[in-house]
């Protein structure tokens, strides 16, 4: 049911701009974009892209053995397979990747990428509640502060001293999983820099774009950057976030007066364009060879 709707929601998104000459409009839109703004949002992406890979180098120290290199390339190829195949199917290439490059074991990887995802939804919710319009203001503290409080007692849930190992069957494999999420957040406290910092980047960015596309004032473009994510974490999404990425932002700049036509044809530039850094990149990154990046250390496995 989950992937019909999905389906449902990216055909939708296709034909409202099939109908009545709609795809002009999307060209109006990119045709607004000036050098200066398309230079600074491919600076910014990469900037992004630069600090996932030291997320990734963070967390995976002892296995990267100062190859930076490898971890951007892990970063960039895992994000164009997200960006490009349906149904949330590209977050396997995390795993894998990590698997062939460093011999990280299944469930440290997975962990890791769980724990990931979990910080980005954090820093996301927080961001939403402090800036949703109209909230009031004790509702608005209270929201952050639960946010907050849940995000620093899961690494310490993981931690704590537990039996489910000895329980057998489920429970043991439960303990697996849970005992590498406690190692993946064991450098939690930098892993929240590095994913505050990707995010004040990535949403600037992308603000910055959409804002050009619309045109409008930076804060329409915050807006609608913010709710284009927020869609992004919905249990529902388009395929390849098609359809219900564009809804997010265009709902989200409804309130400033942006029209919800012109919202989600800006909106579908800026994912366009999100999808071609994305699948540039990735593509630039499987060509460069892998044992390039692992010469100091055949014996480790390499993505060929």
């Amino acid at each position: 049911m989950k992937r019909l709707l999905a389906i449902a929601a990216s055909l939708a998104l296709l034909a409202w701009l099939a109908w009545d000459g709609r795809w002009q409009g999307l060209g109006d839109a990119f045709r607004r974009l000036d050098p200066l703004a398309a230079t600074l949002a491919l600076a910014g992406f990469a900037a992004s892209y630069a600090l996932r890979a030291g997320r990734v180098y963070d967390e995976f120290r002892s296995d990267a053995r100062g190859r930076f290199g490898t971890c951007l390339r892990i970063v960039l190829i895992h994000n164009a397979m997200v960006n490009v195949v349906p149904f949330r199917g590209g977050e396997a290439a995390f795993p894998v990747l990590l698997g062939r490059n460093f011999g990280t074991p299944l469930a440290r990887a997975l962990a890791s990428l769980f724990w990931f995802r979990l910080q980005d939804a954090f820093v996301v919710a927080v961001v939403a509640v402090a800036v949703w319009p109209g909230l009031p203001l004790p509702l608005r503290l209270t929201g952050i502060t639960a946010l907050v409080a849940f995000a620093w007692y899961l690494p310490r849930w993981a931690r704590a001293p537990h039996a489910w190992a000895e329980r057998g069957g489920a429970a043991a494999k439960l303990a697996k999983l849970r005992n590498a999420f406690a190692d993946s957040t064991r450098h939690a406290r930098f892993g929240w820099i590095w994913t505050l910092a990707n995010w004040s980047v990535k949403l600037a960015t992308q603000a910055w774009l959409l804002a050009s596309l619309v045109p409008a004032a930076l804060s329409v473009g915050a807006a609608g950057a913010l709710g284009a994510e927020l869609a992004a974490i919905l249990p529902v999404q388009g395929v390849a976030g098609f359809g219900t990425y564009e809804a997010g932002a265009a709902a989200a700049m409804l309130p400033n007066g942006v029209p919800f036509a012109s919202g989600l044809q800006a909106a579908l530039a800026l994912h366009l364009f999100v999808i071609a850094c994305a699948v540039a990149s990735g593509a630039l990154a499987w060509l460069v060879p892998a044992r390039a990046a692992s010469a100091r250390d055949p014996d480790r496995p390499h993505l060929s």
